[in-house]
């Protein structure tokens, strides 16, 4: 039976039965905590709609799919071993031991994140942070991945990946964490591991059917998703950087208000800057810009103070905008601009940090005590926000891609979809399913006579040059989608030739 017992303030107490000591923990910061767990997973799905919203309708289906199969296989992978890997009290500098195998004797301890709260508590809210992180990364295989394979990958990614990145990172033990780096909700854990992660999975899949042609000059399939997925991102940010602080208290307010205003000023920012090309006003790219923000602001959150939060904002904003043309730049196919958003956007955040970070601010929960960064005239803070993201990048870059390399050559595990998968779209192909009840119809409306644009839309003279939320840079003349004009295999000559008559 658990030795929980409660005082008369109604706190939980427990005694360590090995040396006596009473460890109190206030119902208020449990339930914060838990209300966080399920704001950060209110986030998972956000994810897949934000992400189905940006793509064409016949892959729709498949990153709302992606989301929820993250979370499940995370949610195991985190009972069996994950949470050890990360949080055992005996890890060394980079991983943990199995010491809590299965959450073996994870329950009323004192979690090594806050000795306000117990250990099963800290274990589910880390949980759903674990879970977030594949899903941002594997966005990287839309409309050309096969979602069989890539449910073993995101078991073995995070294993390897994510549980050592955030073992050095949040763990007392972690190198990254002994050398003094702020990493305060997942600035490189979370974010600069998936967006690199993402960039790894883009450059092995190779370049989609049509890159760089008309075939992909599309606009997102249905904006009202991408808003929705980042009404839900925004939301669950509250529990996200607020909830980090493992408390009800000043640090985790100071959070919440820094983290919707760098979310704020990011999503006008990017919106202007898209603004300047076509003197439209994008939602895409005010969603695009909000989530921007709100990665920067993430390993700062409960370190630095609001008038930080607004050049947070601002310079996610402009930054990670201009960065969604580094794939043009580079010639690498990532659709929907993960590495843009989130390797850089966290890049941002962990050198501002270091910047910005003040001793008073962390202080606000009466509890934690740092040097603060050049705002406090502790210089050397940016040389280990620089070091930590370096770090963060190289690991993860270098480990998804052997990772991607070992499955490529077990037979079944092959990530990158047929020809023939690509060109029907990857839910028709991969699930059977649709997000939509008249994605095969088109073909067959107006009498015959409807032009086969594979979801393509105009713009008149400025149109995208591959999706995704990259500012429309490159002016093009528009083209003639009929059956004379289709280039590809020959099921996309015939379906074109059909509709064409």
């Amino acid at each position: 039976m658990v030795n929980i017992t409660y005082d008369a303030s109604g706190s939980l107490l427990w005694e360590d039965p090995t040396d006596g000591t009473v460890w109190v923990y206030n119902p208020g910061d449990i339930a914060w905590v838990l209300a966080s767990t399920a704001l950060v997973w209110i986030m998972i799905p956000g994810v897949g709609f934000f992400y189905s919203g940006l793509l064409r309708r016949k892959n729709a289906l498949s990153m709302i799919w992606a989301s929820m199969m993250t979370l499940a296989v995370v949610s195991f992978q985190w009972f069996f071993w994950g949470f050890s890997l990360a949080f055992s009290d005996t890890a060394d500098k980079y991983i943990g031991d199995l010491r809590y195998f299965g959450l073996k004797g994870v329950l009323e301890k004192p979690s090594i994140g806050s000795t306000r709260i117990p250990s099963i508590v800290f274990c589910v809210f880390q949980l759903m942070f674990a879970a977030i992180t594949p899903i941002l990364a594997i966005g990287a295989i839309a409309e050309r991945g096969r979602l069989g394979p890539i449910m073993v990958f995101v078991f073995i990614w995070t294993t390897i990946v994510y549980d050592p990145i955030a073992c050095w990172t949040w763990n007392s033990n972690g190198w990254s964490f002994v050398l003094g780096g702020l990493d305060f909700a997942g600035g490189t854990p979370v974010h600069i591991s998936s967006g690199t992660a993402a960039l790894a999975i883009s450059i092995y899949l190779g370049k989609r059917r049509g890159y760089g042609t008309e075939r992909l000059a599309y606009k997102p399939h249905n904006t009202t998703y991408v808003v929705l997925g980042t009404v839900f991102l925004w939301f669950g940010w509250f529990g996200f950087n607020g909830g980090s602080a493992l408390a009800a208290n000043l640090r985790a307010v100071q959070a919440c208000i820094v983290t919707n205003l760098a979310a704020s000023v990011g999503g006008l920012t990017w919106m202007l800057w898209d603004y300047r090309l076509e003197r439209k006003w994008s939602a895409v790219g005010f969603c695009s810009g909000a989530i921007a923000g709100l990665v920067a602001i993430t390993p700062a959150s409960g370190y630095v103070g609001s008038p930080a939060a607004v050049l947070f904002g601002f310079m996610a904003g402009t930054l990670c905008n201009f960065a969604t043309q580094l794939k043009f730049i580079f010639g690498y196919d990532d659709c929907l601009d993960i590495f843009a958003s989130h390797a850089i956007g966290g890049v941002i955040g962990n050198v501002l940090t270091g910047l910005f970070a003040q001793a008073s601010v962390a202080g606000f929960d009466g509890i934690t005590s740092i040097p603060g960064g050049w705002l406090d005239h502790h210089y050397v803070q940016l040389g280990y926000q620089i070091a930590d993201s370096v770090a963060g990048m190289s690991y993860s870059f270098v480990m998804t891609t052997i990772i991607l390399w070992i499955l490529h050559f077990i037979p079944g595990m092959r990530l990158r979809a047929s020809e023939e998968a690509e060109i029907i779209g990857i839910d028709d192909a991969e699930m059977g399913e649709f997000a939509y009840d008249y994605v095969g119809i088109d073909l067959a409306a107006a009498g015959g006579r409807h032009e086969y644009r594979d979801d393509t839309h105009s713009h008149g003279d400025v149109p995208p040059t591959a999706g995704g939320r990259e500012p429309r840079h490159v002016h093009t003349s528009k083209a003639v989608h009929d059956g004379s004009s289709v280039e590809g295999s020959d099921v996309e000559k015939r379906e074109a030739a059909v509709v064409s008559h």
